[in-house]
């Protein structure tokens, strides 16, 4: 026998097969039962065919026998030994045929958890059910129209295909963009390509960041409608959106200079960078920081770790983590396995989103490093984690899912952090769209920031009142462990604190305060740390007088 039931809110369905040599039939009764079940990537509607194949169309119904769940799941994704999921029309076994009474339920269930050889299926190596086709998205660039997906997939090609500088986007811009460009809401003008590329290379000299955009952003970009892109909105800086900074502003907003990050490089450049001060290039506004990647800076680093025994947790961060050869990563990594006291550290990159192919690329081995670190700290008790940085659901591809799937096969822990931007990602629907694509995608939501105190990008920030209502309109629409952490890094150091912990709260000023009582040394005891509103905010807020 077997039940099924289903919370509407999540779309979340559970099955419970009682009896493992009933299993044909009960897939059927799910089948038949599952048309009642909000199903965001299936089919609107399952008939009760005894045949789920056919039941599903092109998607395929696999039994997960540890859980006793039915699930639509990739096999093409699975290694052909892996006891994890499989597809009842395809299993070898004599023993495991679903249709087939000929070992008792208990045979049949000990046969699963040996495991079995599952034969290979004509599915594309991408989620099944999902939107993502395996089609060579980045050929709608005029430029790579004949790019090969093994090219695309080498991260030496994308290094030396990326847009880096203001004259390389200029050129970029005027290949890619339409003689009129949509307008950014209904009232207002459309506007020609020409407008729109002055106003970002205006914009560019007001911005505190350099320009560098990776082939498969610039590829994810919908270049017809720049204007109301989110991730146009993330890279591309333009005049004018620029607002004042806020008063209260200062350049290392966060005090991580005191904390030395590893390297001022990254695979790409984002407009809200806080760390603007050292990553990059020096822009018209900022002399950068110089935070090169040395291994004698480094060694002083590590000593300094491996005298300090209170020091258990470890980020190397930056910059970005990307930006280390996979010899720097093993030289650091090593060394951190090597101190007792370090139990857990992560790794920081962008890279998972904004440059994935190199996650996949066979002649690349930072991402080999990283699983053998992982490995390596399995087996002596370590946690190891890759944590990354996606911020809005149209940055995932193909290429994203497989490079978590690598990830995910071969037990490397992922999480995100991401930014809460404003016109990016500060709507419930796009921000639970988001948290659904890293839960598809094998990858823990961690946090969700309130924006940082940036120069030069007040018109992304929001004001506290967002996060805190985001939150609450997203906890119970999408499964616990599914839910980050809504938070705000506090300036001055104050490390980061549940955006609902405020002390205060006042909406006409647009300051918050915080305490911070676990953050100790440096004269942080006891301190109140303040928060700060974008004033535009803090201005429609206030009643007409």
């Amino acid at each position: 026998m077997a039940s099924l039931s289903h919370r509407s809110p999540t779309g979340i369905a559970y099955l419970k097969i009682s009896h493992l040599g009933r299993c044909r039939t009960t897939l059927s009764h799910f089948a038949r039962s599952f048309k009642s079940v909000p199903n965001r990537r299936g089919p609107s509607g399952l008939e009760g065919d005894s045949k789920i194949g056919n039941a599903m169309g092109s998607n395929q119904l696999y039994l997960l026998p540890q859980t006793g769940i039915c699930t639509p799941t990739p096999t093409s994704l699975l290694k052909p030994t892996l006891p994890l999921a499989f597809p009842y029309e395809h299993i070898r076994a004599p023993s495991l045929a679903l249709n087939d009474q000929k070992e008792s339920p208990a045979q049949d269930l000990l046969n699963l958890q040996r495991g079995a050889q599952v034969e290979p299926v004509a599915t594309p190596a991408y989620y099944i059910g999902s939107k993502f086709d395996r089609i060579p998205y980045w050929q709608k660039i005029g430029r790579w129209k004949d790019v090969s997906e093994e090219h695309f997939l080498s991260y030496k090609w994308n290094t030396a295909k990326d847009v880096q500088g203001k004259m390389k986007l200029y050129g970029f811009l005027q290949e890619m963009l339409p003689e009129m460009i949509p307008a950014k809401g209904q009232q207002d003008p459309n506007i020609s390509r020409e407008e729109f590329i002055k106003d970002v290379m205006d914009g560019i000299a007001m911005a505190p960041m350099s320009i560098r955009l990776t082939p498969h952003i610039l590829a994810s970009i919908d270049w017809e409608n720049p204007l109301n892109d989110p991730l146009s909105k993330q890279f591309i800086p333009k005049k004018s959106t620029f607002q004042p900074d806020h008063p209260r502003l200062t350049l290392d907003s966060l005090h991580e200079q005191e904390d030395s990050p590893s390297s001022s490089h990254c695979p790409l450049y984002c407009r809200y960078c806080t760390r603007s001060y050292a990553v990059g290039a020096d822009t018209e506004t900022v002399s950068k920081a110089s935070l090169k990647p040395k291994r004698a800076r480094w060694n002083t680093m590590l000593d300094h770790i491996a005298n300090t025994p209170s020091i258990q947790d470890v980020v190397i961060s930056g910059g970005d983590s990307y930006s280390l050869t996979p010899d720097h990563l093993r030289m650091i990594g090593d060394r951190l396995m090597d101190i007792d006291h370090v139990r857990r550290f992560r790794v920081a990159t962008k890279g998972l989103c904004v440059s994935p192919s190199r996650t996949l690329d066979p002649n690349d081995g930072w991402t080999d490093e990283l699983i053998r670190l992982s490995e390596i700290g399995r087996q002596r008790g370590k946690h190891v984690a890759l944590h990354t940085h996606f911020n809005h659901p149209n940055e995932f591809s193909w290429v994203s899912r497989e490079a978590a799937q690598k990830l995910f096969q071969n037990s490397v822990v992922v999480r995100n952090q991401a930014v809460l931007l404003k016109g990016v990602n500060d709507d419930a629907e796009t921000m639970g769209n988001l948290l659904r694509e890293l839960g598809d995608s094998n990858i823990m939501p961690y946090y969700v920031y309130a924006g940082d105190m940036v120069k030069g990008v007040e018109d992304l920030r929001t004001p506290l009142q967002t996060i805190l209502n985001l939150e609450c309109q997203l906890r119970g629409s999408i499964a616990g462990f599914l839910m980050p952490q809504f938070v705000v890094d506090l300036p001055g150091g104050g490390g980061k604190r549940l955006a609902s912990s405020y002390r205060s709260y006042d909406r006409k000023t647009g300051v918050s305060t915080f305490v911070a009582p676990a953050v100790k040394g440096l004269r942080k005891a006891d301190k109140v740390y303040e928060y700060f509103d974008p004033l535009d905010s803090v201005q429609q807020s206030l009643p007409e007088e």
